[in-house]
């Protein structure tokens, strides 16, 4: 039998793809003879020609986007959502093959002009804005967008969303749009201003949920969001928008947000004092010289001013701007008194909800009330966390860092390793998420402890890395077990993990997590393992291989590259052999920047 095949969904990129494949298959196992037609913003629509809509005994229209179908008036048409195509193509078939009808001129005008009035933006579903941001402002916060646009659009509902990466706010949202959206998604890993979204309804959750779980934050924000308190251009402190922490976010977002701003003070410190090494390691110690300008720059300013800042913005991320001032002056105290990040974390919660309680609890007559935020606020606090670092905090504080930085600086050989196995299979586990994170944070917080504490830094970064190489190269080493979107997301994989983008292993993470965390966890601990044994340092804390391009950032190149290919050739290796026979990627059709990115990774079953 001769058969057309059409399949359209809203956003004419994965959908419509998976769609169109499948039933293309299904149709040739029952022998007919088939002829697809895909609606995709990826190229333009080939029409059906003459010859085989003339031949055509039957149509079947898989569209939950407006098609055209008054050319096969007369025809037998069946026409469904392409939601229903997706879970079974061949019980699909069965069903258009019995309940196909002819299609008269009446039903073809019909169904052609109800198609735009249920997804048309205009005439769509409430409309949505959302942020995503995350710490590092890379990976996560694109694929969080693209994942959340995917599903707004799957779903039927005009979506915009503003990305705050690394290089700052990309597409930001216009005035105009955020006044006529339903709902506001904040998707971020670390505070963003919100003030701008008072009196909107505002959800608020993670990038990890956003990209995972899509179509559902979409669903909880419309159903669940809440109204944001306070003062158009001023948020309050704690209070408005839903999600799971309920307005601001909880412990470990704030400390992400101070670890996010602090991230370029200590990669550019880092690269500054590894620049200085190009004139000898010991060319800084002569005065005026351009070794020891770079030394003065990377170590002596940069470095001294990563504690304050993480300091003083997780106090931002807590009680907003009033929460800045007292929280660098307790993380420069935390500096001065030898307690290190760990200092500057305990000076940063509690500048910032004294700064926050303050805020809150502390009411004043109105004639005083303006100056609380520039005046009373900035001198309690600050008051108050100098002194609690000065005569509590700071000298067990100080104690703890002087013996990790003893720990670290002479430890054997033997715990060297443990450190590299723990810090690597933690590096490998979620790939971003928490753990991840926490691996992260640690091994970043230490670099202002000194040449000693270098070491756990490289074991991380070079583990983060084994994930995406490691899925990449599996694709090559067992091309007849992955499908060709599985290749190409591979891919896009190897490259992100040479930048040390552990997130372009998430696509095989999502589809296969039972065989893939696992075998990557092997891999991370490996490396970690071999790179702390081989006592690598590294002085920067981002970059990938990329870094090793500047001379002495990494002390021993060679071993590190060992490392980084040891575990990753255990993951290529091991998934190559674990994994069992091809299967679509989820999101498979996806553009080039979601290949880029990985964001295929994100549930596309029902993305019509």
């Amino acid at each position: 039998m001769n058969v057309i095949v059409i399949t359209a969904c809203p956003s004419g990129v994965a959908t419509t793809f998976l769609a169109s494949r499948g039933l293309e298959r299904a149709a040739k196992r029952r022998g007919w003879t088939v002829t697809v037609e895909m609606h995709s913003q990826l190229e333009p629509v080939v029409p059906i020609g003459p010859a085989a809509l003339e031949a055509a005994e039957l149509v079947v229209v898989a569209a939950s986007a407006p098609v055209d179908v008054s050319r096969f008036v007369g025809k037998r048409v069946y026409q469904a959502p392409i939601a229903e195509a997706l879970p079974d193509p061949d019980a699909f078939l069965k069903q258009a093959e019995s309940g196909a009808r002819p299609l008269t001129s009446a039903a073809a005008a019909s169904k052609t002009e109800a198609a735009p009035a249920a997804w048309s933006p205009e005439k769509g579903g409430p409309k949505i804005v959302a942020v995503t941001a995350c710490p590092t402002g890379v990976a996560h916060t694109f694929m969080a967008a693209e994942a959340l646009t995917r599903a707004g659009q799957g779903l039927g509902h005009p979506i915009r969303v503003e990305t705050r990466g690394s290089v700052g706010a990309q597409d930001p949202l216009s005035a105009e749009e955020i006044r006529d959206a339903e709902v506001v998604i904040l998707s971020c890993d670390i505070e963003v201003d919100s003030s701008r979204f008072v009196g909107k309804r505002v959800w608020r959750t993670s990038t990890g949920t956003a990209l995972k779980k899509s179509e559902q934050t979409i669903r909880d924000a419309l159903e669940k969001a809440q109204v944001m308190a306070g003062q158009p251009g001023r948020a309050e402190a704690a209070g408005g928008g839903g999600g799971k922490a309920g307005g601001r976010g909880g412990p470990y977002q704030h400390l992400l947000t101070g670890v996010s701003f602090m991230l370029p003070m200590v990669v550019a410190g880092g690269l500054l004092i590894a620049l200085s090494f190009v004139f000898g390691i010991d060319a800084f110690k002569q005065e005026g010289s351009l070794a020891a300008a770079l030394m003065r720059i990377g170590g002596g300013a940069a470095f001294k001013l990563m504690v304050p800042l993480l300091a003083g913005y997780i106090a931002y991320s807590i009680a907003d701007r009033p929460g800045i001032a007292p929280g660098m002056i307790g993380g420069y105290l935390a500096s001065e008194l030898g307690a290190g990040f760990l200092g500057g974390i305990a000076a940063g919660f509690i500048a910032g909800y004294a700064a926050r309680g303050l805020s809150r609890y502390v009411r004043l007559p109105a004639s005083v009330e303006s100056l609380k935020p520039i005046l009373i606020i900035p001198l309690v606090a600050s008051l108050v966390t100098g002194l609690v670092m000065i005569y509590v905090v700071g000298a067990p504080m100080a104690a703890i860092m002087s013996a990790v930085t003893g720990f670290l600086t002479n430890m054997n050989s033997g715990n060297a390793i443990l450190l590299g196995v723990l810090l690597g299979a933690m590096m490998c586990f979620d790939l971003g998420g928490p753990i991840n994170k926490a691996a992260y944070t640690f091994g970043v917080g230490l670099l202002s402890a000194g040449a000693g504490s270098y070491g756990p830094m490289a074991a991380i970064m070079a583990a983060g890395m084994v994930p995406p190489i490691g899925m990449g190269l599996a694709s090559l080493f067992a091309r007849k077990k992955f499908s060709e979107p599985e290749r190409e997301a591979g891919k896009a994989s190897l490259v992100l993990g040479l930048c040390f983008i552990s997130e372009g292993a998430i696509p095989f993470m999502a589809k296969d997590p039972l065989r893939v965390i696992p075998v990557s966890m092997v891999g991370g601990a490996l490396t970690g393992a071999l790179s702390m044994y081989f006592g690598v340092q590294l002085m920067a804390p981002h970059g990938g291989l990329f870094v090793l391009l500047i001379p002495n950032a990494v002390n021993h190149v060679l071993l590190y590259l060992l490392s980084i290919t040891a575990g990753s050739l255990a993951v290529g290796v091991g998934y190559a052999l674990l994994k069992t026979g091809k299967a679509e990627l989820p999101g498979a059709a996806a553009t080039p920047r979601d290949k880029q990115w990985g964001v295929g990774a994100r549930d596309d079953r029902a993305a019509a």
